[in-house]
């Protein structure tokens, strides 16, 4: 499978867990990334006693995000926060026929090894996968993902570029082709800092790695994944929500669906300007090369057999005569016939 195309940016909408439980708010979520034309809406699969202990704690954005009425329900439980937003075997057989009654390609990322295999088996049969920020460094999970030798895209937030090395390693030595690794950059946090988002790693990690580079944007608003996409990023991963005020971890850094829309619409504005690379006019500017540049011309009144000057003949437009760029060669020359002021110079 080909995950990149030169004048297409794959965009993947991450629903994540902000359906809160519920199956049909995720099939809203469907219905709203299918309307805004992404690529591939993602969700979230694990069980919560894989992928936690039961004495670890939320992190701060996750309690800060959830909101008071939520958490007293939870305390600061990770667990019971989880536990919650668990998508059963069912609901992903939902999801994923939903997906495709709307046109839209279904992803999830795996959080353990159990589901690993449910995500990768036949029935579900993910032709990709995505690797969370969090699981860079966990061996047994890399070594499940590279033995499916199927294309990886790996998020890179809170890593280093020797663990981004360590992680492509295992990748590449159980199975995953080097060639088929994208790198998405990312800050892991919700909402992200922009100021502490630096796009620029991602052209440390392309020269570094020599593998294609995307972003997974965690923060406010749509201007930094458009910035990356024009700074080269072939994937774009953006959070998406139905309402940013619904209480759960993720909803605050989230797009809604008219911003999710307005992002995709100008992202292909921005990779269609980014064009091919060469420098030569293009046909829309064709036309107005001889309007716009300037022929050399008599300045004043030049009588046949004169000498052509510096002082006689000047540059204006139009460009349908001699070229300025031919000054040197002019100047000097006999004229052939009377020229008028402004007639174009002949030789």
């Amino acid at each position: 499978m080909t995950l990149h195309s030169p004048k297409h940016t794959l965009i993947i909408a991450e629903a994540g867990v902000n359906h809160n439980g519920s199956l049909d708010l995720a099939r809203q979520l469907i219905d709203a990334a299918a309307e805004a034309g992404v690529d591939y809406v993602k969700f979230q699969t694990f069980r919560a006693e894989r992928l936690v202990t039961r004495t670890a704690r939320q992190a701060a954005y996750q309690s800060r995000n959830l909101g008071a009425s939520h958490s007293s329900a939870t305390g600061d439980s990770q667990y019971e926060m989880l536990k919650a937003l668990e998508l059963s075997s069912d609901d992903h057989r939902t999801l994923i026929d939903h997906c495709r009654a709307r046109n839209v390609r279904f992803l999830s990322t795996a959080f353990d090894l159990e589901s690993i295999d449910f995500l990768g088996s036949a029935e579900v049969g993910l032709s990709l996968w995505k690797v969370p920020s969090g699981e860079i460094t966990n061996f047994p999970y890399l070594r499940a993902i590279g033995m499916t030798r199927k294309p990886v895209i790996l998020s890179t937030g809170m890593a280093t570029l020797d663990e981004i090395e360590q992680a492509i390693g295992v990748l590449t030595r159980f199975g995953t082709p080097h060639d088929q690794i994208t790198l998405l950059h990312c800050t892991t946090e919700y909402p992200a800092p922009k100021e502490q988002v630096n796009l620029r790693a991602m052209d440390t990690m392309r020269t570094r790695f020599r593998l294609p580079v995307g972003y997974s944007d965690h923060t406010q608003g749509i201007e930094i994944p458009i910035a990356a996409v024009a700074m080269g990023a072939t994937v774009i991963e953006k959070h998406f929500t139905l309402d940013r005020n619904l209480p759960g971890p993720d909803h605050r850094a989230s797009l809604e669906p008219d911003e999710l829309k307005a992002m995709v619409q100008a992202i292909r504005q921005v990779e269609s300007a980014l064009g091919s690379g060469s420098k030569e006019p293009v046909e829309a500017e064709r036309a107005n090369i001889p309007i716009a540049r300037k022929s050399i011309v008599a300045a004043t009144f030049i009588r046949q057999g004169d000498q052509f000057t510096e002082e006689n003949l000047t540059a204006k437009r139009p460009g349908t005569g001699l070229s300025p760029m031919q000054w040197e060669t002019v100047v000097g020359q006999t004229a052939i016939r009377d020229f008028e002021p402004d007639e174009p110079i002949e030789l």
